[in-house]
């Protein structure tokens, strides 16, 4: 196994393209090591990432920003919450659902839930069927396209816009946003970047007007939408709740989407199998999410002493989760690195966290692929690989988002047989 020793995986681009045997490296050390570089914890094993995320000794805070977060604590025996709350509002992203601790953030997931509707979930499920038809109606003549300008990104987009209703006359606007830099790069010194500065001025305008003048729409609901306790929130917090769901439900199902089609693209004889049998696309999915974990990294802080299986863990540490490294633990699944559609315990992958921070989107991204793959299936024969921008098989090129945080495809291009049924 290559000697990683030297490896930065904050900033080192040698990452990028594949961080998997740098997981395997880790984990062989130890399934929770101390980095003394950054003074973190990395989580590589299954167990022990469960572990973290249903603990309630850790907090949330900085998820996103880990040790970029600004503040830092000194390792402690003390109970460190009141420390964590008074430093909170430095901490990029803390105005987010994403970095909220109890009994904040079950507040929150309780608005929630009263904007994710099971009949809300239907009914966006239900335009997704013609939605895909629609944006493979742009491309599926021409047998080629580049896969995530053409069907993952502005799919992803439009379902969300959807389920949040966004006006169709606004769409345009959305697509035209569509985030450049990423949080989390890996060239930037610092968490600084918020993503979704211009979404929350969209929303703020959406959600103000609805509750000047409703209008028995979507956005009249999300805007009327009450804490379970029947209190009525502020509209920044609405607002806050409704672009993190926005953006953040469009990265997984970008990824999830283009990591699938890569896959059974590369491996012809998957693509018949799940061709012949389409029952086996949920249990594929599954793979494709505990191989390619569309989150590369995400962090947690104790907030009082506690322990990670038998790792001590003193108050104000901070742990690096990487989901990535937890899904292809080879004591909770035998051979990890390959792809099994017949996986039996599949579903106790981590890609979509644990614990009360489980990602609350995680049916809306299953669905988006279930239905993505089939009709792509039925629309596209024979989907390959365009070896005049990928290479040969064998030798191929595929670039990723230069991001500590996130894993997934910069681009994909594929070939296919149009019109195939």
């Amino acid at each position: 196994m290559e000697d990683f020793e030297q490896i930065d995986f904050f900033t080192d681009p040698s990452l990028i393209p594949s961080p998997y045997d740098y997981f395997d490296s880790l984990r062989a050390k130890c399934p929770v090591l101390p980095n003394d570089q950054y003074g973190v914890l990395a989580i590589t094993g299954h167990d022990e990432a469960v572990a973290v995320y249903k603990d309630s000794a850790f907090s949330s805070c900085v998820t996103v920003a880990g040790p970029y977060s600004g503040v830092s604590f000194e390792p402690s025996d003390d109970d460190i919450g009141a420390l964590i709350e008074e430093y909170r509002d430095r901490i990029p992203m803390s105005e987010h659902i994403v970095t909220q601790d109890p009994p904040h953030h079950t507040r929150t997931r309780g608005l929630l839930s009263r904007l994710l509707t099971p009949r809300r979930l239907q009914e966006n499920e239900e335009f997704m069927w013609r939605l895909a038809d629609k944006q493979l109606d742009e491309f599926v003549a021409k047998g080629s396209c580049e896969f995530m300008r053409d069907y993952a990104k502005p799919f992803s987009m439009l379902v969300i816009a959807d389920l949040l209703g966004v006006p169709e006359s606004d769409h345009g606007a959305f697509r035209e946003s569509q985030y450049e830099s990423f949080a989390g790069d890996i060239d930037e010194s610092e968490m600084v970047h918020n993503p979704l500065l211009w979404l929350e001025e969209k929303f703020t305008e959406y959600v103000t007007d609805r509750r000047r003048e409703p209008r028995g729409d979507v956005l009249t609901a999300l805007a009327q939408a009450k804490y379970p306790d029947g209190s009525t929130p502020e509209v920044v917090d609405v607002v806050r709740l409704a672009t993190f769901l926005f953006a953040a439900g469009q990265d997984t199902t970008t990824k999830l989407l283009s990591a699938g089609i890569r896959m059974i693209a590369e491996q012809p004889d998957l693509q018949q199998q799940i061709r012949d049998d389409r029952e086996i696309i949920p249990g594929f999915l599954e793979e494709v999410l505990r191989l390619e974990s569309p989150v590369k990294s995400h962090f947690r802080l104790s907030s009082r002493p506690t322990s990670i299986g038998d790792m001590p863990v003193p108050a104000g540490t901070t742990v690096m989760l990487l989901p990535g490294a937890s899904n292809r633990d080879p004591r909770k699944f035998p051979e990890p690195n390959e792809l099994r559609v017949d996986r039996r315990n599949v579903r106790e992958h981590v890609a979509f966290g644990r614990g009360i921070h489980s990602c609350p989107g995680a049916p809306l991204a299953r669905a988006e692929g279930r239905i993505s793959m089939n009709r792509i299936l039925d629309r596209m024969g024979d989907i390959g690989i365009d070896e005049q921008q990928h290479g040969p098989a064998g030798a191929r090129r595929y670039s990723y988002d230069p991001t500590f945080i996130m894993r997934g495809l910069s681009e994909l291009h594929i070939e296919f047989t149009p019109g195939f049924s």
